[in-house]
């Protein structure tokens, strides 16, 4: 499905949600003294629904200023934007967790309702769920080294580095959004 996907021959979108706090996200620096960086109040948080496309790294939010959680409505809102960008593309799968929110009847009548094909992954397997690697990579670009002084900068900033990290990261997004997963026989492990 993934080779087919790179060949242009189908639509595979990773899906999952994350939750950025805004407030202060941990970063890295060598320095000789203890050093103080400004942050913001962490109580409010951008919830996002994400899907990622597997060939282009291009991802379809799903994100409101006033939303607070994230939901059944939020995945049907993610499924429209993806048959609408994708018109004529006959074979579209999203690959997703088994968080209840998605794996519900409403979401299973959406995706039917726009011939989508959903694929849920095994429970406890976020490695193998290309758009977490995406989040890594947004939290460590974007969160652990900018401060921003109010909320409504915070969401901007994440709108825009979701909306456009294909374009500007791509390189980058090369490596850690290959398809190389370890795949480890479940019989040695078990000894």
């Amino acid at each position: 499905m993934l080779k087919d996907a790179k060949n242009g021959l189908k639509k595979v979108y990773f899906a999952d949600g994350v939750h950025l706090t805004y407030g202060y996200q941990k970063g890295k620096c060598w320095s000789k003294e203890t050093v103080y960086v400004q942050s913001g109040y962490g109580r409010k948080r951008v919830n996002v629904l994400g899907f990622l496309d597997a060939a282009t790294y291009q991802v379809i939010p799903v994100m409101d200023r006033k939303e607070k959680y994230l939901n059944a409505d939020s995945v049907c809102k993610g499924l429209k934007k993806i048959r609408e960008q994708n018109q004529d593309v006959q074979q579209i799968y999203v690959i997703l967790d088994n968080a209840a929110y998605q794996r519900c009847k409403k979401v299973e009548e959406a995706a039917k309702e726009y011939r989508i094909i959903l694929v849920f992954l095994p429970p406890y397997s976020p490695n193998l769920n290309l758009i977490e690697r995406f989040w890594k990579f947004l939290r460590n670009t974007l969160l652990s080294v900018y401060y921003y002084n109010s909320f409504d900068c915070f969401f901007d900033a994440v709108e825009i580095f979701i909306c456009t990290a294909h374009i500007h990261y791509k390189d980058k997004l090369a490596s850690p959004l290959s398809f190389h997963f370890q795949i480890l026989d479940v019989r040695f492990c078990l000894n």
